[in-house]
C-alpha cells in the first residue's frame, strides 16, 4: 500500500482505477483545480523549474523524491497512509468496536462539515501566499514557498478524493466549492476568518506557517484519531508534511531576528527608529506580528464551550491530539475542566464538562506547542547579549470567538477600558505604518546564494544541496 502509482492520470495509493466512477469524475475536477491553480496560485511563477520533493511513497522513510518541477506539472495525488489491521475505536461512545470503513448515515453531515471545513483552508493558504513569490528575499525562500503551495493543492486533493469517494452528489458539489470561495472576497469568503486575513509579506508568512499551520497540525492530529478510517489514514499522511510547512516558519522567523541582532551589535542601536534605519525589522514590530497571528489562530480552534465539539468527539468522529498517551477513560463523560470567562470585566476561571471544553483542550495543547519556539527564538536575541525577549501574549487577547471575543485584555492579561485599549492597541498590534515599512523591505532576491539585507541566510542548504544552489530556475 505504501508505492504511489505515478502511472495513473492522478497519481494514488488508493487503486483509484479499479473504481472507474468516481476515476471518471475526479479527472472531470481535475481542469478546474488547475485552472484555479493558473488564476490563483502564485504569480508569474508558472513556468519556473522549481527544486521540489514529491511523495513517492507513503513509508515512515524515503518517501519523498526531488527534482526539478514546474509547479502545473507537479503530480498532485491522492495519498493515504497505510492501514492499520483490526484497528479500534479507542474513544467516544464506540470505544472498543471495530472503526468504520464507510461513513455511517448518521455522522453523515457531520463527517462532510468537519472535511470541507478542513479542505477550505488549503486552497486558502495558496490564495492567501499567491504573490510573496515576487518579493521573495531568497532562493531558498522562494523555493521553500512553492514547496508549501504544492503540499496544500495536494492538501486539498486528499480532502476532494474523500469527499467524492464517500459523499456522492453533495461531496461532489462541495469539491467545487472549494474552488470558488476566494480568501478575502467579500461575496464568497473562505469558511475562516484566519483565512480571509492578508499574506503582504514575509514576516507574515513565516508568521502564518509557524502559527497557523501548528493550528493545523493540531487540527490533523485530532483528525487522525477519527473512527471513519479513511479520514484518520489521510491525515496521518498529511502530517508527514505539515513538519516541513512549520519548520520554514520557525526557522524564517529566527533568521529574521538573528539579522536584526547582528545589525544592532553592529551598530550599536537599540532604539525601533534607529533599527529601521539599517534595512531590518525592529524585534519590537516582530512582537506586534507575533501578537497578531497569535491570537488570531487561536480564534481557529473555536469557541471555548462547544457542544459540537462534544458530539464530534463522543460519536469517534474526532479525537484529542495524541488521544492514546492520555491516561483517561477516553469517554470523559464525569470529567471537568477549567475555562476562561469574564465576570464583572475580570477574568476568572470556571470549571464546566470537559466534553464540552475539547476545543479549549485542543487550543491549550497549541499553546505548549507554541512556546517552544519562543524560547528557541529568544536565544537568538539572548546570544546577542540583547535584553529583549518575545513574549506569547495572554490566550484571551484579541480574541474573537467564544467568550472572549471582544474582551479587551493588554498582552499580559491585565483588563483595560475601550479606551485604554484604543490608545494602546498600536503598541500591541501591527499598525499600518509598520506593515507599510516590512512591505517596503520585501524587494525580490533572485541571484543563487545572496538573500535580502533584513534576513540571515540558513544554517544548511535543502536535501543536503549547498545554500547557493539554484533552487529556481525562471524560464
Amino acid at each position: 500500500m505504501g508505492s504511489i502509482d505515478y502511472s495513473q492520470k492522478i497519481p494514488n495509493n488508493v487503486n483509484l482505477n479499479s473504481d472507474r466512477k468516481l476515476q471518471r469524475a475526479l479527472e472531470n475536477w481535475q481542469p478546474n483545480f488547475l485552472d484555479w491553480w493558473g488564476d490563483m496560485g502564485p504569480e508569474g511563477a508558472q513556468m519556473n523549474d522549481v527544486y521540489l520533493r514529491t511523495a513517492i511513497s507513503t513509508e515512515p522513510s524515503g518517501w519523498a523524491n526531488f527534482g526539478y518541477v514546474k509547479m502545473p506539472d507537479y503530480r498532485w495525488g491522492i495519498f493515504m497512509a497505510d492501514q492499520v489491521q483490526d484497528r479500534r475505536i479507542h474513544f467516544g461512545e464506540h470505544k472498543g468496536k471495530e472503526v468504520w470503513q464507510d461513513v455511517p448515515g448518521e455522522h453523515r453531515a457531520n463527517l462532510r462539515r468537519i472535511i470541507v471545513t478542513q479542505g477550505d483552508t488549503e486552497p486558502a493558504s495558496v490564495e492567501q501566499q499567491r504573490l510573496l513569490g515576487l518579493t521573495a528575499p531568497s532562493l531558498y525562500d522562494l523555493r521553500n514557498l512553492f514547496q508549501i503551495n504544492v503540499e496544500e493543492g495536494r492538501h486539498l486533493w486528499a480532502m476532494v478524493y474523500l469527499l467524492h469517494r464517500y459523499f456522492g452528489r453533495d461531496g461532489r458539489e462541495e469539491a467545487d466549492a472549494l474552488l470558488e470561495r476566494r480568501s478575502g472576497q467579500v461575496d464568497n469568503p473562505r469558511i475562516l476568518g484566519a483565512f480571509n486575513e492578508q499574506t503582504p509579506d514575509w514576516l507574515a508568512f513565516f508568521m502564518f506557517t509557524y502559527f497557523t499551520d501548528r493550528d493545523g497540525k493540531f487540527q490533523l492530529n485530532a483528525l487522525a484519531e477519527s473512527s471513519f478510517d479513511p479520514l484518520s489514514r489521510t491525515t496521518r499522511f498529511m502530517l508527514t508534511e505539515e513538519t516541513h510547512h512549520m519548520f520554514v516558519g520557525e526557522t524564517g522567523v529566527s533568521r529574521i531576528i538573528q539579522r536584526t541582532c547582528e545589525m544592532m551589535k553592529k551598530h550599536n542601536v537599540e532604539a525601533p527608529d534607529q533599527v529601521r534605519k539599517l534595512g531590518v525589522i525592529d524585534l519590537q514590530t516582530i512582537q506586534r506580528y507575533l501578537n497578531f497571528h497569535y491570537s488570531v489562530t487561536l480564534d481557529l480552534f473555536g469557541a471555548d464551550q462547544s457542544s459540537n465539539a462534544a458530539m464530534f468527539y463522543s460519536s469517534g468522529l474526532k479525537g484529542r491530539y495524541k488521544e492514546g498517551m492520555r491516561k483517561d477513560d477516553h469517554e470523559l463523560k464525569d470529567q471537568s475542566y477549567k475555562i476562561l470567562d469574564v465576570q464583572d470585566g475580570k477574568l476568572v476561571e470556571k470549571e464546566v464538562p470537559m466534553l464540552n471544553a475539547l476545543n479549549e483542550v485542543l487550543r491549550n495543547d497549541f499553546i505548549v506547542d507554541s512556546e517552544g519556539g519562543i524560547g528557541r527564538w529568544n536565544k537568538v536575541i539572548e546570544a546577542a547579549g540583547l535584553p529583549f525577549r518575545l513574549t506569547l501574549p495572554h490566550k484571551a487577547f484579541n480574541r474573537q470567538i467564544g467568550t472572549l471575543s471582544g474582551v479587551h485584555l493588554s498582552p499580559e492579561g491585565k483588563p483595560v477600558s475601550e479606551s485604554e485599549w484604543n490608545a494602546s492597541v498600536g503598541e500591541w498590534m501591527p499598525t499600518a505604518e509598520d506593515r507599510e515599512y516590512v512591505v517596503s523591505l520585501m524587494k525580490a532576491v533572485t541571484e543563487p546564494g545572496k538573500f535580502a539585507n533584513w534576513i540571515s541566510p540558513p544554517r544548511v542548504g535543502i536535501n543536503k544541496q549547498p545554500i547557493d544552489a539554484e533552487y529556481v530556475r525562471f524560464n
